[in-house]
């Protein structure tokens, strides 16, 4: 079972709100997650997010790989394997 880090989308039209979860590669974007593991709202300025680096740290630890955009906000918050 490939894991991925990505984003699920919550919002109204063109007012998204994402957010942060890992789930099964195969599963569709908005549906089943194993875990929520932070926010990203990228309506405000700057963008906001917040995620639990623990959690974060493990799940790559385990192999979960991030998508890119997921990638770029971990390295924001300085979260690397």
């Amino acid at each position: 079972m490939a894991v991925k880090i990505r984003l699920k989308r919550l919002g109204q039209k063109k007012n998204a709100i994402y957010r942060i979860v890992v789930a099964d590669g195969r599963a569709p974007r908005d549906g089943r997650f194993i875990e929520e593991i932070g926010t990203y709202d990228p309506n405000q300025e700057p963008r906001a997010f917040s995620v639990d680096e623990e959690s974060a740290k493990k799940w790559l630890a385990n192999g979960a790989q991030p998508t890119d955009i997921v990638g770029r906000l971990f390295k924001d918050a300085g979260i690397t394997k």
